[in-house]
């Protein structure tokens, strides 16, 4: 079997999985929240991935739409699919001003200009009186979907929230093997190059961050759909550093990288004190029921670990042992 075979059987499994997975006990809402993060950072990789610019302030597209969203839905009492149409619209328009004075630059440039850009939507959503401030947008209502379909029963929300995760997966394989992300790969690899066969690689790199953009957006008012709240967490650096984290754990420059990372990250940080308590049973050492308020410090480690033994990630690591076998 060769690998694109194997992916797609892999793909196939995965999301006969997810539709089989609230019939089979897992919590719909926490499954939910996992895809939404997932989709976050396979937008994330989009651009580090596949187009090598490392951005620190994706934070501001997924907290900033999501936002949007919860205003659009609560306050302005928009059906719910109207209410993400605005985040996506927001995070593409935050994508093309931030792209447009950050794409200048490049290396470390690039990124720490994301980032101050991002900081300074992080401190308006503070100020601004209709974020709700240190509290966040509350009590978002799920609303219908049309006007028809209600959303406040987990199952219709979880299935709803699959598709269009589904789709804007699947628009992001479509990208990736265009002519157009077989450009942005090369300048990946070789931008001189690039620019040599007459590319405007400044308006390929511009495309793909608002694309990257667009699509963090999404993730960012389908969270707030599905959880009903958006908060200054969403919006704050660290986000973006736990999707940077989430890309590199489950392996750059992927399709199935960042689905892996993000259930990885996801998983450890609602069960962390569930495992403490195991582990605290199983040896009768205290310190492990302090774990689950210390899920910076595993999440750390565990980013250590993978670069420093699995410098590829967990998918990156599992194809190359899969193709050696081969061998």
């Amino acid at each position: 079997m060769n690998s694109k075979k194997f992916a797609k059987l892999g793909y196939g499994l995965l999301l006969l999985g997810m539709i089989a997975a609230p019939f089979m006990g897992a919590y719909p809402v926490f499954v939910m929240k996992l895809m939404c993060f997932a989709l976050f950072a396979c937008a994330f990789n989009l651009l580090l991935g596949y187009t090598g610019l490392l951005s620190f302030g994706h934070a501001a597209f997924f907290g900033g739409a999501a936002y949007i969203t919860g205003h659009a839905i609560k306050v302005w009492h928009l059906t719910p699919e109207l209410g993400i149409l605005l985040g996506v619209a927001f995070g593409a328009a935050l994508g093309v001003v931030f792209g447009w004075l950050a794409i200048r630059r490049q290396g470390i440039y690039f990124s720490m200009i994301t980032l101050a850009l991002a900081q300074m939507l992080f401190f308006a959503c503070l100020q601004m009186p209709f974020t709700g401030g240190e509290d966040g947008l509350q009590a978002v209502p799920r609303g219908k979907l049309f006007g028809v379909l209600s959303l406040e029963s987990d199952w219709t929300m979880y299935y709803v929230a699959l598709a269009i995760v589904v789709l804007a997966f699947l628009l992001i394989m479509r990208t990736v093997h265009s002519p157009f992300g077989q450009v942005l790969k090369a300048l990946k690899e070789n931008e001189p190059r690039a620019i040599s066969l007459g590319y405007d690689v400044d308006r390929f790199k511009l495309l793909a961050f608002v694309i990257s953009a667009a699509l963090a957006g999404l993730a960012g008012s389908l969270k707030t759909v599905v959880l009903g709240f958006a908060t200054l967490t969403d919006v704050h650096w660290t986000a973006s550093g736990q999707v940077i984290l989430m890309t590199l754990v489950g392996g750059l420059g992927l399709l199935s990288g960042p689905i892996v990372g993000s259930a990885v990250i996801v998983a450890l940080e609602n069960k962390i004190g569930d495992i403490g308590t195991w582990l605290s049973r199983l040896t009768g050492v205290e310190w492990f029921n302090t774990l689950g308020e210390s899920v910076t410090i595993v999440t750390g480690l565990i980013f250590v670990i993978c670069v420093l033994a699995f410098r590829r990630g967990i998918m990156g690591e599992l194809i190359a042992f899969i193709d050696r076998k081969k061998k």
